[in-house]
């Protein structure tokens, strides 16, 4: 009996400790923390090394983008000197469409001579001789650039032509028709106060035309 106690004294209850797995526990959050801190370090680097690049992308973009700027200037040269030549060819075409404008015998009234051009006259003195103008002269002889003597023949517009009568003096005569005698002796060549029965005399307009 007394053998039994002591053996049941010297047995010590088992006693079950929980601190081995705390710290374990302690151990691995410590480690996925610093995972976690070490994972934000390097995204954080790899942004702002993508800002950097951009950067550099944006920089050449502003380049290539101010070089056509430069290539412009060159076609404004060609169209100056297409422009040359055209002037030329009006200045050419100028003086051909120069023209003498014509005038109807109708549009004056009276009756046609003509008149053939004798040595020393020109279109100013034979209009001033049947009291036309210079313009109306050659407006009749549109197809004359230049009168010869002799060769010459042309159209004259006069009031009308009279036939010398019994009577009819160039007094008498010019004023039958309202005109000087000096413009009827003009007219028709005279020098005298003379005309015989059965000459024509030529009556140029009392006014000029």
């Amino acid at each position: 009996m007394e053998d039994e106690f002591p053996k049941k004294r010297n047995v010590r209850p088992t006693e079950k400790s929980n601190l081995p797995i705390v710290t374990l526990l302690v151990l691995v959050l410590l480690v996925l923390a610093m995972l976690y801190v070490g994972y934000e370090y390097i995204s954080d680097s790899s942004s702002s090394s993508e800002e950097l690049t951009s950067v550099v992308v944006d920089s050449t973009l502003e380049e290539s983008a101010t070089e056509p700027v430069s290539d412009e200037p060159a076609p404004t040269e060609e169209p100056a000197e297409e422009k040359k030549p055209e002037p030329v060819k009006e200045k050419t075409e100028e003086p051909k469409k120069e023209e003498k404008p014509s005038i109807s015998a109708s549009s004056i009234g009276g009756e046609q001579i003509t008149h053939t051009v004798q040595s020393g006259e020109t279109f100013s003195s034979i209009a001033s001789r049947y009291n036309l103008k210079t313009e109306t002269l050659q407006g009749l002889n549109s197809s004359v650039s230049d009168v010869k003597a002799g060769v010459t023949k042309l159209k004259i517009q006069v009031k009308a032509v009279h036939t010398v009568g019994p009577g009819d003096v160039l007094r008498v005569v010019a004023s039958k028709y309202g005109i000087t005698k000096e413009a009827l002796m003009k007219a028709n060549g005279k020098t005298r106060d003379f005309s015989e029965r059965g000459e024509k005399l030529i009556i140029p307009f009392p006014d000029k035309k």
